[in-house]
């Protein structure tokens, strides 16, 4: 791959000619690839991915057993095979990668509801697909006892039944995003009565299991656990990226991308289903971990200067998010440990603070 061209595209807000335009890079591979993207992006996502790397070097060591970054590296090159390596690819490795990979899925999740709903609170948290994922595990847990592929499953089904009812409600002759937005908090309200009343009515073990699980946590994962997780999150991806660039598209206003071609409500519906298996994935393999869904994709809007969301920054801001939050959840308290959904909670309600004051200034301005 090949940069052939470094060029100046104009900003779409003023689309001067006079070369004061964002830095674009020019792609071309064998005549069959061509893509433009963004320098700044490009220096954000590898700024992301850099301090993930960092991060998750850091974490590998963090624990009642610490190991220094030097000795992290030694076993991650092969140099070191003793008992370090034990604790850092057996005991600490899935964890890390369990919350990268779930972070990145969180991340392109709520940039594809973001950007359907060209709304920064048109996340799965807000619409109600995470609430609706949990409810079914917690009803695989409740009819069936639980286990880790049937609750899985659960919150795959839970998820989706959701997302159909949303779309449903919030179908009138197409779907707009404020209304999909305002149905979904509706739905959400409902399911979490249903889910207190399940908690309520099952036996004291499944409830401490069900209010465990429900704070998001990432404890006790195991390599068999990543790799169904790993594999799910794969295939959603392939299908996002099977949908090319008509997301941006459809950002640009259902009328534009009408004009331009795109089937809307039938490329609306596959990126909501592509993102309901998305959050639902994660849903199941650590609960439902809120609000990285909604800040991720905004603030690596933010930094990049992206006129919309983007999925591939999305997805770097989300994996940065969670595995630092998983990090601060290991060792504020430590030794106690705490839910990493404790953590982005946290997170998130700052992050609401801070847009609700920038929209409330931009409104004065």
């Amino acid at each position: 791959m090949t940069v052939l061209d470094r060029a100046r595209s104009p900003r779409p807000a003023s689309p001067a000619a006079d070369g004061t335009g964002p830095r674009t890079l020019l792609i071309r591979r064998g005549g069959w690839l061509s893509m433009r993207v963004r320098a700044r992006t490009v220096v954000v996502v590898a700024g992301l991915v850099l301090i993930a790397l960092v991060a998750a070097v850091v974490a590998l060591g963090v624990g009642e057993y610490r190991v220094d970054p030097a000795t992290v590296l030694s076993v991650l090159t092969g140099q070191n095979t003793g008992f370090d390596s034990v604790v850092v690819l057996e005991w600490r490795m899935p964890r890390i990668l369990l919350a990268l990979v779930l972070g990145a899925v969180l991340g392109m999740s709520g940039a594809i509801f973001q950007a359907l709903t060209r709304n920064p609170l048109g996340s799965p948290d807000i619409i109600g697909f995470g609430i609706g994922a949990y409810t079914g595990a917690l009803v695989a847990l409740a009819v069936f006892g639980g286990g880790y592929y049937l609750m899985a499953g659960g919150a795959i089904v839970g998820g989706m039944i959701t997302a159909v009812a949303v779309y449903a409600l919030a179908y009138r002759s197409g779907v707009a995003g404020f209304r999909l937005i305002v149905v979904g908090i509706a739905v959400s309200a409902v399911l979490n009565s249903v889910n207190q009343w399940i908690v309520i009515t099952i036996d004291l073990k499944q409830a401490i299991t069900a209010s465990v699980w429900s704070q998001g946590t990432l404890s006790g994962v195991e390599w068999t656990q990543l790799l169904p997780v790993a594999v799910c999150s794969a295939g959603a991806i392939v299908a996002v990226c099977a949908l090319g660039s008509q997301l941006a598209v459809l950002q640009m206003g259902d009328d534009a991308a009408g004009a331009l071609g795109v089937r809307v409500e039938r490329v609306r519906l596959a990126y909501l289903v592509v993102g309901v298996v998305l959050v639902a994935v994660a849903t199941a393999a650590a609960g439902p971990i809120s609000f990285v869904a909604l800040a991720a994709p905004q603030l690596a809007r933010r930094l990049s200067g992206a006129a919309g969301v983007g999925l591939v920054g999305s997805a770097a801001m989300g994996a940065v998010l969670l595995l630092v939050s998983d990090l601060v959840a290991q060792t504020v308290l430590a030794p106690t440990q705490l839910p990493v959904g404790a953590v982005t909670v946290c997170v998130g309600g700052l992050y609401l603070v801070w847009l609700l004051i920038t929209q409330v200034r931009r409104g004065r301005g």
